[in-house]
């Protein structure tokens, strides 16, 4: 049976697809599945059985395609589609595991840069002496500040990169307007990863790519949505024993060539929430969905 495909709503008109993710769900009706509908605001505001009012009841497992949602979010929205019948392709557990740092690493320690981590909560800095653990263990050196979640790239010299992680006022002062800037947004903890040196392109950034697994296999390959006009061809035979291992159905990974050559994983998602270029043809991913 066809699978059903649930999209954020429009804002401005709930009783339509967000416009981000319009020729995705169109693609999901050429390929004979079904669309239902979200209310993402709704659902990031803590009411999950009104973001599901307008899912038909009984309408058994669907995957999700829209705008990320925290991983308590999440569980209350599987917890409103069940009270209606339907259930996440992706479970709850398997969610958290792809999507925050902390539940893939271990998995993929030797194919993405050296990271520690701290809990935190939006607007809480994590106190000097667990700064200063996180960096000790890295050693010295640049690094990279981020949540479990995402970076500030493009504020990268305020928010996102220290020059050098021995410095404990710069570290801090990085840490402290990246917590400013994420806001309510902030993700699980803070995220110190040790920088590595990556191929760079004309613009002076790594040039990735994004590859989708549908369970343990490769759906797509297509362009980072940073840079959605190049794409390189990774090497994915590491990459592909580490998504094996994780157990988890739907997931993307973000690849860029080392500057020794080496393909290394940026980034880890669940492949729900993560964004597709619109350069890419959703077609063949899409598919492959309605189809499990």
């Amino acid at each position: 049976m066809p699978a059903t495909l649930l999209f954020c709503s429009d804002p401005l008109n709930p009783r339509r697809v967000d416009d981000h993710f319009a020729a995705q769900a169109d693609a999901v009706l050429a390929a004979g599945g079904t669309v239902a509908l979200l209310d993402h605001d709704a659902l990031s505001g803590g009411d999950p059985a009104a973001a599901v009012r307008r899912v038909p009841k009984s309408g058994g497992p669907m995957w999700y395609r829209g705008w990320m949602i925290p991983v308590d979010r999440y569980r209350a929205l599987a917890r409103a589609l069940a009270e209606r019948g339907c259930a996440l392709a992706v479970s709850p557990e398997n969610y958290a595991k792809a999507h925050e740092l902390p539940g893939w690493y271990e998995i993929f320690a030797e194919l993405t840069p050296p990271s520690r981590w701290a809990a935190t909560t939006p607007g809480k800095v994590p106190g000097e002496p667990v700064l200063a653990g996180l960096a000790g263990a890295l050693g010295a050196g640049p690094g990279i500040v981020k949540d479990y979640v995402k970076s500030r790239k493009h504020e990268w010299d305020t928010a996102c990169y220290v020059p050098d992680l021995g410095d404990g006022s710069a570290l801090r002062r990085i840490v402290e307007r990246f917590v400013e800037l994420q806001g309510r947004y902030l993700a699980g903890g803070i995220v110190l990863r040790r920088f590595e040196d990556f191929t760079e392109d004309g613009g002076g950034r790594a040039v990735e790519a994004r590859v989708w697994w549908l369970d343990g296999e490769p759906a797509l390959v297509g362009p980072h949505p940073d840079d959605p006009t190049v794409c390189p061809e990774p090497d994915l035979s590491a990459v592909a024993r580490a998504v094996s291992a994780l157990g988890c159905r739907f997931v993307t990974t973000d690849v860029a060539r080392r500057a020794d050559g080496s393909w290394r994983v940026i980034e880890v998602g669940d492949g729900q929430v993560s964004d597709l270029p619109s350069t890419v043809d959703a077609t063949a991913l899409i598919g492959r969905l309605v189809a499990r």
